[in-house]
């Protein structure tokens, strides 16, 4: 009996490890990223969770400043920033096409880098 309770401590004692383990594989990274209001933020937040391997997310809309946690296994900051482009946001590496910036909503217009 004294033994069965020790596998089972043993085996609760690796399996938080573990856990913890695999939340410090998750890389954080900033950059900036383009935008004006609040359309906007919930747009670029709501795409980058779509994207696989991200997990944690939220884009300051007074500093650009967009925060990012994810899985390195799967998705990359320059996917990221790739994908945010696409649907018309500027970021730090990629600037969106011109096609998609223009299908912004009018308000979500802003000043783009030259």
């Amino acid at each position: 009996m004294k033994r069965a309770k020790l596998l089972i401590v043993f085996l609760l004692v690796t399996i938080a490890f573990s856990s913890n383990a695999q939340s410090k594989k998750l890389v954080k990274e900033s950059f900036k990223v383009w935008g004006k209001c609040d359309m906007c933020q919930e747009r670029i937040e709501d795409f980058s969770y779509e994207i696989e391997g991200v997990k944690f997310c939220r884009w300051n809309i007074s500093t650009k400043i967009f925060n990012v946690k994810y899985d390195p296994k799967k998705t990359s900051t320059e996917k990221i920033q790739k994908a945010i482009a696409s649907i018309g946001h500027d970021t730090e590496l990629y600037s969106a096409k011109e096609e998609d910036y223009n299908n912004l909503h009018f308000c979500c217009k802003y000043e783009r880098k030259k």
